[in-house]
């Protein structure tokens, strides 16, 4: 992996706004890296706004959804905002003033959320992509949301970086049990796979006690060989957007109450027998 040039990185430092010593221990340990390599020609677009940690407004009026980064929520509606949120905009924001304002967008392979954004990964002008970037400072989690997973394997990467740094989000314990969960949302669960049920739906794995995860059928072809082989009993890290059961009267009499749809097969990864 490269580095940036030292006047981009000077010219980084002076413009990014610090939020106490994190930044100042992230930009020692890790200058921009390039944990994913600019892979095509982009488009050269103009950012008009930053809205949170991964979403950001074109000067043509296009909504930006940065592909692969969930970052923490900023509070709205009286509701506080998540750890990490503040700093994950104003990195971005830092990124955004130290390029010019002026990034190259790669539109993902589904290019519209179901909100209208634009779907696409973004690089500064010196090639590193910004939400690699910030993955390795801690300040989002990894997430694949499939057709769009063309730099899976960089950002887990990236994010294992800040991960094993203990970085940002990773500086606490952001890796929950299932029967920890409280409310719907976003979440990165550890637990132990129990049953395996398979119907037209697709295949369903209990987690834990009151957690299941789902693989819809659209997703069963794009598994690794042996994806499901002894995975029974072993313990595992999922990771996805939960869903609560019981709110819209589909929960049934012993059935578990939290289910968490996978989005890609690298959204499930073991972690021992």
């Amino acid at each position: 992996m490269r580095t940036a040039s030292p006047s981009g990185f000077a010219l980084l430092l002076k413009k990014a706004p610090l939020v106490g010593a994190f930044f100042m221990g992230v930009f020692w340990q890790f200058p921009a890296w390039a944990f994913c390599p600019l892979p095509g020609k982009t488009q050269q677009v103009v950012v008009r706004q930053v809205t949170d940690g991964d979403t950001l407004r074109l000067a043509d009026g296009r909504r930006v959804r940065m592909i692969g980064i969930n970052a923490p929520e900023i509070g709205r509606r009286g509701r506080p905002s998540e750890p990490f949120a503040e700093a994950a905009k104003q990195r971005l924001q830092a990124l955004v003033d130290a390029n010019g304002g002026r990034l190259g967008l790669l539109p993902g392979a589904e290019g519209k959320d179901r909100y209208g954004r634009t779907l696409a990964h973004l690089y500064g002008r010196n090639g590193d992509n910004l939400e690699a970037q910030l993955l390795s400072e801690g300040l989002g989690y990894r997430v694949a949301v499939a057709p769009n997973v063309r730099l899976v394997t960089c950002q887990q990467a990236a994010e294992r970086t800040a991960r094993n740094a203990r970085l940002g989000l990773w500086r606490t314990a952001p890796v929950r049990r299932p029967a920890q969960v409280r409310q719907p949302g976003f979440a990165v669960l550890s637990g132990r796979i129990g049953s395996i049920e398979r119907n037209r739906g697709g295949i369903w794995l209990a987690l834990d006690s009151n957690v299941v995860l789902h693989v819809p059928t659209r997703l069963l072809r794009t598994l690794p060989a042996g994806f499901l082989d002894n995975l029974k009993g072993r313990q595992v890290e999922a990771r996805g957007w939960l869903r609560d059961r019981s709110r819209n009267g589909t929960l049934k009499p012993g059935q578990r109450r939290w289910v968490l749809p996978l989005t890609d097969p690298s959204m499930l990864e073991r972690v021992s027998g």
